[in-house]
């Protein structure tokens, strides 16, 4: 078993961004109809290539989509702005 690498957020709602919303934003979608998970690949962490990949298909969604980013807000931020592009506006 691994120890932790004190990398837990604080908290502290006031400084939230998109990646204190990705669960609300994945349970939108899925009450969409959409299907959408979000994951980090630690072979790609170790390799310091973007470990975070949003996939997306199904429902209103045409055709499937993914995002990558180097953390959860900027993967989840591409995400959004590819959701949108893709005519679902999430209330996000």
């Amino acid at each position: 078993m691994t120890r932790a690498k004190g990398r837990w957020p604080a908290g502290d709602a006031a400084h939230g961004g998109v990646e204190d919303a990705a669960l609300l934003i994945l349970q939108w979608l899925g009450e969409q109809g959409v299907d959408a998970m979000i994951r980090v690949d630690a072979e790609r962490l170790r390799e310091g290539r973007p470990a975070w990949t949003f996939a997306a298909g199904g429902g209103p969604l045409a055709t499937g989509l993914r995002a990558d980013g180097a953390s959860v807000a900027q993967c989840m931020g591409a995400a959004l702005l590819r959701l949108r592009e893709a005519g679902l506006a999430v209330p996000f």
